[in-house]
Order: C-alpha cells, then sequence, then structure tokens
C-alpha cells in the first residue's frame, strides 16, 4: 500500500512539474515572438496567423522569431538529454557533453572544414558528427582498462578537450583574418536560424529521442552502480558506450546547427533531479523541458538585454552556467558518485 501510494505522489508530483514547466515555455515562447528590436503586440503576432497582419509583421514573425524560439527549444532538449546520459554514464551529476570532450569533437571538425577547406562547407553537419564520434571513442580507448571507469572517462575527456581546444586556438591564429563566421559559431547563436535549421534539427531531435527513450532502463540501472547493474542483466561497458554514443549523436547534431552551447547538459538535469527525482523515467522529460526553458529564455535575453547588441546564446549559458557548475563543484565537494 505504501509503494502504491509512493508511486502516485510521484506520478503527481512529476505531472505537477511538467505542467508548470509547459506553462513556463508557452510564456517564454510568446515573449520570445514579441520581444525584439522591433516591438510587436500579442494582438500583432495574433493577426499573423488569421491572415491580416501588416507584410513587416508578418516577415519578422514567421521567418526570423518562430523559426528562432522553435530551434531554441530542440536544441534545449537535445542538449540537456544529453547531458542528464553522460552523467548516468559518469556517475557524476557534473559531466555534460562540452566539459568531457564531446563537443570539442564535433566543434572541432566544423572549424576545420569552415578555415581549410571552405568549399567543403555544406558538409559540415556530417563532419561534426564524425568529429563527436571520433573524441568519443578516443575517450573510451583512453579510458579503457578491464572495462571502463567512470573516473578515467572524465580524466580522458578532458585531456581531449584540453587538447581539441589548444588545436582550435592554433587554428583560428593561423587562420585570423577569416574568423568572422567561425566566432559566430564558437559562441554559439541562432542568429539567421531558419525553417530549414528547424526541419534538420528536428529530424535529428526525433531520432535522437527514439534512443534515449531506449537508453531510460540503462541509465537507472547504472546509477545503481555496476555491480548491481550486471545483477540486473545489464552489460555495463556496452550500456556505457551506446549511451555515450546516442549522447555524442544528440551533442554533434547541435553544434552542426547552431555551434557550441556549454553548461545546458550540466544546468537542465540537475535542476530535473531537485525537481522530480532521481529516477530516469521521470527525469528526462522534466530535463528536456528544462532545457528547453533555458535555452529560449537564455537566447530571448542575450538578444534583448542590451539594445542594438546581441550576446549569442553561448556566451549567456556561459555566464549563468559557470557560476552554477562551482556551485554544484562546491556542494558536492567531489566528483564521484551522482
Amino acid at each position: 500500500m505504501k509503494m502504491k501510494n509512493k508511486a502516485s505522489n510521484s506520478i503527481l508530483r512529476a505531472g505537477a512539474v511538467w505542467t508548470v514547466l509547459i506553462a513556463g515555455i508557452a510564456a517564454a515562447f510568446l515573449a520570445a515572438v514579441v520581444i525584439g528590436s522591433s516591438r510587436i503586440t500579442l494582438g500583432e503576432v495574433f493577426s499573423v496567423f488569421n491572415g491580416t497582419a501588416e507584410n513587416k509583421v508578418r516577415v519578422i514573425v514567421t521567418q526570423l522569431r518562430l523559426p528562432r524560439a522553435i530551434l531554441s527549444l530542440i536544441v534545449g532538449a537535445c542538449l540537456s538529454a544529453a547531458g542528464a546520459l553522460l552523467q548516468a554514464v559518469m556517475k557524476n551529476p557534473l559531466a555534460d557533453p562540452g566539459s568531457i570532450g564531446v563537443s570539442a569533437g564535433a566543434s572541432t571538425a566544423a572549424i576545420t572544414v569552415l578555415l581549410l577547406f571552405p568549399n567543403l562547407s555544406y558538409s559540415v553537419p556530417l563532419f561534426a558528427f564524425g568529429g563527436a564520434a571520433l573524441a568519443c571513442v578516443l575517450i573510451y580507448l583512453m579510458a579503457w582498462k578491464d572495462g571502463v571507469d567512470p573516473v578515467r572517462i572524465i580524466l580522458s575527456g578532458v585531456a581531449v578537450n584540453s587538447v581539441l581546444g589548444g588545436y582550435n586556438s592554433f587554428l583560428q591564429l593561423q587562420n585570423s583574418d577569416n574568423l568572422q563566421g567561425v566566432l559566430a559559431f564558437m559562441n554559439g547563436s541562432f542568429a539567421g536560424a531558419t525553417w530549414q535549421n528547424v526541419r534538420i534539427m528536428g529530424l535529428y531531435a526525433a531520432i535522437g529521442m527514439v534512443m534515449v527513450v531506449l537508453c531510460i532502463k540503462s541509465a537507472n540501472a547504472l546509477q545503481l552502480g555496476d555491480e548491481m547493474a550486471k545483477n540486473l542483466g545489464v552489460r555495463v561497458n556496452l550500456s556505457r558506450i551506446a549511451l555515450s554514443a546516442v549522447a555524442a549523436f544528440l551533442s554533434a547534431a547541435t553544434v552542426s546547427q547552431i555551434g557550441m552551447i556549454g553548461f545546458v547538459g550540466l544546468v537542465a538535469p540537475h535542476i530535473a533531479r531537485m525537481l522530480s527525482g532521481s529516477d530516469y523515467k521521470v527525469m528526462v522529460p522534466t530535463a528536456i523541458l528544462t532545457g528547453s526553458l533555458t535555452v529560449l529564455l537564455a537566447d530571448t535575453v542575450g538578444r534583448s538585454v542590451l539594445p542594438g547588441t546581441e550576446i549569442p546564446v553561448g556566451v549567456m549559458m556561459s555566464v549563468f552556467g559557470g557560476p552554477f557548475f562551482l556551485y554544484m563543484l562546491r556542494k558536492r565537494g567531489n566528483f564521484h558518485g551522482a
């Protein structure tokens, strides 16, 4: 009876949290469409959908702000899901795609193409996926020693991140006259987002989310520790590799479309745990909603806080995510265990 009551309370709590988050996303979405260098009223926004809007308003809403807002929601969902999976792999709430080198692999490949082979810029998404995959393989090769240990994965990821960061800096110094597009890519920006970006990212997200759902059982098992997971019939090393591959896919997808955005995969899952607990069946949807809301708010604030100036969403997340990371580090005290 107590178990039933506990399960019922958990479901009610999750439902309440999701309702609040969805309402917050709806409010933030309206704000993102209304707020900008050209102020638009809610009435004008609704007039776009009933066909009575002025041409200028229609273009701003349908071609500029709507695709940007939708893309930010999709990107936030992908990065938060990737972070949640990696935190299960590492058994550590301080892990995210940016901190362990997965995103760095994708960005390194993309930057190399943009600076050295600009005629192949159309293939940046393919190279980003390849770079993330290679970084992931390299991390696991360095971490493998009679199996995969989460601490070795983190240390290997930090090393890969450092090496790739140095290479990126060297590449930019050698091509300092051709950095405009690369700087926007490195800072992560939704400026110029189009419906084409939304369609491509939506496809990646749909594929990735199906894989995330299939990973939930393994993620829950990994949280219990390797021995317990093995007793439950989970192949621990294979599960870690599979979860990391899905996280790499989602991270590479976002990098290929809008560049580097850090800390989303760190912040959103942690907030989700505080709101709904550690069960991945509940935590992952909560993290996805939290990540979507976080990125949408960061982008809206970044393009409106300073009139005439747009702060890239990657910069906004670094400004707020860095202190949050330090808070978590101080709270946890060490890197062992989730």
